[in-house]
């Protein structure tokens, strides 16, 4: 059967046939359907320990196998940045998953990834979460209500960590337990030292926002902010987000941009913010790749004479998400089964969904301080 556009729209591609749904007195909760718990389980207590071993990591408590008294101790350290960072991947996860059976697309529980502490790797615990969907979604209305679920509900609850973070900041001398080196200057100037070569976080503008609501003396830098576990945990569940909103795809961004606009509009959206991340990386790439090229030819090499507020904005690391988006993600969304217009409630939750890219996304997500 073949669907006619409504009042002619051509946002939209005309529809292909659609299988019969389910009926709607089935049980909601029928319809999960077969799952592997054992294995969604596993994956959550590896993830659970893992993060865990992160979060003691950022607080100073680093956990040894040579010494295996302290480890319960310091594991406990890890739960505040655990089970924070958890609460946010499920109730985004869980946010796709709930909608998924709201429209009867089958689907997996969400496989949690663990990340084991590896040298050299930046230690967060995870790699996140996902769930795979069994069916293609069928029409606008399911894409974007499953495409914008799991961002919003991820939201809400990283938006919450980050309140309660910077609501129950403690003293600045907190920074000073976990780096003693710090002790004198700060005796001396009474401030934290921001050191040359220091990891820094950046800020996104949520982040800058809520530093102004709640600014006091016990703000950390940027250079120290990981060592909190409630601003990491809900700065990470920010940069996530807007990673996800990214409008390319088959990624949560591409979902509702497709389901807003149609087809054509997510194509051109889409090549538009892949050329705009290439700008961003761009200048530090180069550096990145003279470097490597002066240093091979054993030549000295100490950056391009830009103007200091290109390497506030640019972060090299773009230009490997940009091949990763294009080469493997894809740049346009495959359609869906029936395409039509989104209904006004939807519509403002599609712009809803953009605001929140917008406050959570950051240029600058991670660097060193030259």
């Amino acid at each position: 059967m073949r669907d006619e556009l409504r009042n002619g729209d051509e946002r939209f591609a005309p529809a292909e046939t659609l299988a019969a749904e389910p009926s709607a007195d089935e049980p909601f909760w029928n319809r999960v359907g077969e799952q592997n718990y054992p294995l969604h389980i596993a994956l959550f207590l590896a993830t659970f320990l893992t993060t865990c071993v992160a979060g003691a990591y950022w607080v100073g408590k680093e956990i040894s196998l040579d010494d295996l008294s302290n480890v319960a101790s310091r594991l406990e350290s890890g739960l505040p940045y655990s089970i924070s960072l958890l609460f946010f991947l499920t109730s985004h996860e869980f946010g796709h998953f709930f909608a998924t059976m709201a429209h009867r697309v089958r689907a997996t529980l969400p496989y949690y990834i663990p990340m084991p502490p590896i040298p050299f790797i930046f230690p967060i615990g995870t790699f996140g979460a996902m769930i795979r969907m069994k069916e293609r979604i069928p029409t606008s209305q399911s894409l974007f209500d499953i495409g914008a679920s799991g961002p919003l509900a991820g939201f809400v609850v990283a938006l919450g960590i980050l309140i309660y973070g910077f609501a129950t900041l403690p003293p600045i001398e907190y920074v000073v337990q976990i780096h003693p080196e710090y002790e004198l200057y700060y005796q001396l100037h009474g401030k934290i030292p921001v050191q040359s070569g220091a990891l820094f976080a950046g800020k996104n503008l949520l982040y800058w926002i809520l530093e102004k609501i709640f600014d006091g003396p016990n703000l950390p830098p940027m250079t120290e902010m990981y060592h909190y576990p409630y601003l990491f945990a809900g700065w990470l569940g920010c940069f996530v987000t807007a990673l996800n909103l990214l409008p390319v795809g088959q990624l949560d961004g591409g979902h509702i941009v497709y389901a807003m606009f149609g087809r054509k509009v997510q194509a051109r959206v889409a090549r538009i913010f892949l050329a705009f991340i290439v700008v961003l990386g761009l200048p530090t790439f180069a550096e990145w790749i003279a470097f490597i090229l002066a240093t091979f030819a054993n030549q000295p090499f100490s950056g391009f004479p830009y103007p200091a507020w290109v390497r506030d904005v640019s972060w090299a690391s773009w230009i490997v998400w940009a091949l990763l988006l294009w080469r493997f993600v894809r740049l346009d969304h495959p359609p869906v089964l029936l395409e039509r217009p989104l209904d006004p409630t939807r519509m403002t939750l599609g712009w809803i969904s953009i605001a929140v890219f917008v406050l959570c996304f950051t240029p600058v997500p991670f660097g060193q301080l030259p």
